[in-house]
């Protein structure tokens, strides 16, 4: 049995510089919790919301922490650290995905769980945010392994876990394998059949119909709509795409689908970088046939991580991991544009770097929301037991994206900040109200 302890545009775009960007690059944050709290901090700073509700959106309502013992193929017992943060659920059931890396800890989860509050508010989706994760090497781990773990953090996470309580999606190193283990060990627990318990589930288990391209989609979305606004032209415009996952993926083939020319990619293992434009279902069919990675693909010359993110390149889309775009990074770049595909990208140092530089930032509470949007879509399918067609799915999640942009665009103008505080600050503004109207109990 597991053990487990709960604990409680151009600058010109936004008629104004920023001043509380300047601060920040004064602050020595540690951690990405810090990062959230930091920025949380610029946006009270623009909106001034009361002190009681900026003490209950700084503080996750539920962090859990599990040790789970599995026994492995050789006959040794492996105790693995699992986690599940709660970071608000005023605006509904908590929502967040589950990732397998070793780096994952309790503030990375933090950080994430409260990401995804702003990220639902922002989408304008009933649900509040949560993250989980396991500290592991899923590539070192077999399938049996996987699967005995998958088991052993849903049994553990059992009473957490709930259709209209806390409903779990995949991360970086899950996919629809595992959370059809969660949904089949979750409904036996129970003794009775909870699809909607978990999201991007396979869809002969109640998926849905174009979640898996859903968060690369998103992507697109948000790139298409920051174009528009600072006057970029997408029949001329060349992108750069850090991480070739499912999320960098799917951008790089919905991008390139709208006339955007894709010149680099990379993932953990390569970096490639073709000035003619990158053959990319080229490369989605070598990765496929290559165990899902770019390393030897023959489509272009092979670049460094730093070279890709300093590429010559109008659009830049880091879909990889956090931390990526630093202070030296945000003074060399060349992009004008930057869609956060992944969570947390972006230093904060780097923010007031990029902004006075006048390069627009379509930050990752905005630009990777369409997972979350369709996974809601999954979860009202599963509730209704009615499907709807791909064509069906992709038309609401891209009417939910724009409308979203729209919002954050609106709200950066309003108060003369950058869409990253734009953003918080229309997550904010919803979230303020659902925390008074609840009241304190």
């Amino acid at each position: 049995m597991a053990n487990k302890k709960e604990v409680k545009p151009k600058a010109s775009a936004y008629t104004k510089d920023a001043p509380e960007l300047k601060q920040v690059a004064t602050n020595n944050h540690q951690g990405m919790f810090d990062a959230v709290l930091s920025r949380l901090d610029m946006a009270f700073s623009k909106l001034n919301p009361s002190y009681n509700f900026q003490q209950v959106i700084k503080s996750p309502q539920k962090q859990v922490m599990v040790s789970l013992p599995i026994m492995m193929d050789n006959g040794t017992l492996q105790v693995f650290q699992g986690y599940r943060v709660i970071h608000s659920t005023a605006l509904g059931p908590s929502k967040g995905g589950i990732r397998y890396a070793m780096d994952v800890d309790i503030d990375e989860v933090k950080a994430l769980a409260a990401w995804m509050t702003f990220k639902c508010a922002i989408a304008n989706i009933p649900y509040g945010g949560a993250k989980g994760g396991i500290q592991c090497d899923p590539k070192k781990l077999s399938v049996g392994e996987l699967e005995r773990l998958t088991r052993a953090y849903t049994s553990a996470m059992s009473d957490i876990f709930g259709v209209d309580k806390d409903i779990p999606a995949p991360d970086m190193g899950t996919g629809k394998r595992e959370m059809a283990w969660i949904v089949d060990t979750f409904s036996k627990i129970h003794g009775e059949d909870s699809p909607g318990v978990v999201t991007g589930k396979p869809l002969t288990l109640g998926g849905s119909k174009g979640r898996e391209a859903a968060t690369g989609r998103g992507v697109m979305v948000s790139c298409l709509e920051a174009m528009k606004k600072i006057g970029m032209d997408r029949k001329s415009a060349t992108c750069a795409i850090q991480g070739f996952g499912n999320v960098g993926s799917n951008a790089a083939r919905l991008l390139n689908s709208k006339g955007i020319k894709v010149l680099a990619i990379s993932d953990h293992t390569a970096g490639i970088f073709n000035p003619k434009g990158i053959d990319i279902e080229a490369a989605l069919l070598y990765a496929k046939e290559n165990g899902g990675i770019l390393k030897g693909f023959p489509g272009g010359k092979n670049i460094s991580n730093e070279e890709l993110l300093l590429a010559d390149v109008d659009v830049l889309v880091p879909a990889a991991v956090q931390n990526v775009i630093t202070e030296h990074i945000a003074r060399k770049m060349k992009a004008k544009l930057v869609i956060e595909g992944a969570n947390g990208p972006t230093l904060s140092e780097a923010d007031a770097i990029l902004f006075e530089r006048g390069i627009t930032v379509v930050p990752d509470i905005l630009a990777n929301g369409g997972g979350v949007t369709v996974s809601y879509f999954e979860w009202v399918q599963n509730k209704y037991g009615h499907y709807w067609t791909e064509d069906e799915v992709n038309a609401k999640h891209d009417a939910s994206m724009t409308a979203a942009f729209e919002s954050v665009w609106f709200n950066a103008k309003q108060f003369k900040t950058n869409l990253r505080t734009g953003a918080y600050i229309t997550a904010l503004k919803k979230l303020e109200k659902a925390v008074q109207y609840r009241g304190n109990y």
